[in-house]
């Protein structure tokens, strides 16, 4: 009996510990801004030489993460396009300047679908 209250009470200590270290870990990324990755393991903590191989200081500049481009939905096709790539025509986007000269060719009044 005497094992079996050990082993749970040793199963529940491990548990928090292990909590305990991923809150840790979770508080210093967000503080050094290291992301999701965590890096504490891969050479990411001061002093240690970062991803291009050079030193990293404290104030060495972060890596700003990319941000996914936005997609607009064409109004002639409804096909969804990068807002860089589009055309937008009369306040209408496009994911082509062919679909954008077709749509101003139809008479008004007229739905593309």
């Amino acid at each position: 009996m005497r094992q079996i209250f050990l082993l749970i009470l040793l199963f529940i200590v491990g548990q928090w510990l292990v909590k305990a270290l991923r809150r840790h870990d979770a508080q210093a990324s967000q503080r050094t801004g290291a992301g999701a990755n965590g890096a504490a393991g891969a050479g990411g903590a001061r002093g240690q030489s970062g991803p291009n191989g050079g030193a990293r200081g404290p104030n060495a500049p972060q890596a700003q993460p990319q941000l996914a481009e936005p997609m607009i939905r064409c109004a002639e096709c409804g096909v969804h396009a990068p807002k860089s790539d589009s055309v937008v025509v009369a306040g209408q986007p496009f994911c082509s300047a062919a679909h954008a000269q077709r749509h101003g060719a139809r008479p008004s009044g007229r739905d593309a679908r």
